[in-house]
């Protein structure tokens, strides 16, 4: 599940987008429609605090450039300086701003109006760039803002409304429910769900015997006995299909 994040002052403008992603089939490297999760935002103000006291880290953003207090280039800037690599799209009435859009590494700039087929173009450069990057993920925890690479997350296991994230050599405990967290891992076909209160790194796995799962970092961790059979199918997926 991809989230993708859409900030225009203009409703009217947000429904197309969304109209436009709805039909969107990407036939790049998989024939089957990606799946998404939309969050709407009327200014980069709102984009911009969600970022900063929710740790909300998209995996693309569409972006207008000309909206009433920050613009969208400026919302950009800020959200690069936070380490944040997403690809951007934006989207404008003008091509003054074009030059601005690529400093901060935009993939592609498109100006109103446009039709359904250069959305479908902008859209195939930014899907064939997520997942190609080692874009972190964002966390908020104990009032500061985390960067952690997926790969470098072992399991993850949950505390009622806290998860804590176990590395190598540290952990963190943020503030969310499993649902949130499991969302945002959920794309990357490293990570599986086991039972509720885990969600483990397939390839930080050493060996499963019978219900017991030993993790390269000295962790043990017990598959519930119904979840089984069913953790064991995905996996060796992971290891053998994918």
């Amino acid at each position: 599940m991809y989230r993708i994040a859409l900030c225009d002052d203009e409703e009217k403008e947000l429904e197309q987008m969304e109209q436009f992603l709805a039909s969107y089939q990407w036939e790049g490297r998989r024939k089957q429609k990606p799946e998404y999760k939309t969050e709407r935002f009327l200014n980069a103000e709102a984009l911009l605090w969600k970022v900063r006291e929710e740790g909300y880290s998209p995996d693309l953003l569409l972006l207008d450039i000309y909206m009433s207090g920050k613009s969208g280039v400026e919302a950009a800037e800020e959200m690069r300086r936070l380490g944040m690599g997403m690809p951007i799209i934006f989207l404008t009435t003008s091509t003054e701003h074009a030059l601005k859009a690529y400093e901060v590494d935009a993939i592609q700039y498109l100006v109103k109006p446009f039709g359904q087929d250069r959305f479908f173009h902008a859209m195939d450069s930014a899907m064939g760039q997520i997942g190609k990057k080692d874009i972190p993920l964002i966390f908020k925890s104990e009032g500061r803002m985390w960067q952690i690479q997926p790969d470098d997350i072992i399991y993850c296991e949950s505390q009622k409304n806290y998860q804590i994230l176990y590395l190598a050599t540290e952990k963190y405990r943020v503030r969310m429910t499993a649902g949130k967290l499991w969302e945002m891992l959920e794309k990357f076909p490293q990570f599986a769900r086991c039972g509720r209160s885990y969600i483990l790194n397939m390839a930080h796995i050493l060996s499963i015997e019978h219900a017991e799962i030993a993790l390269n970092n000295g962790f043990r961790i017990f598959i519930p006995r119904n979840k089984v059979t069913e953790f064991k199918k995905v996996y060796f997926s992971y290891y053998f299909d994918g």
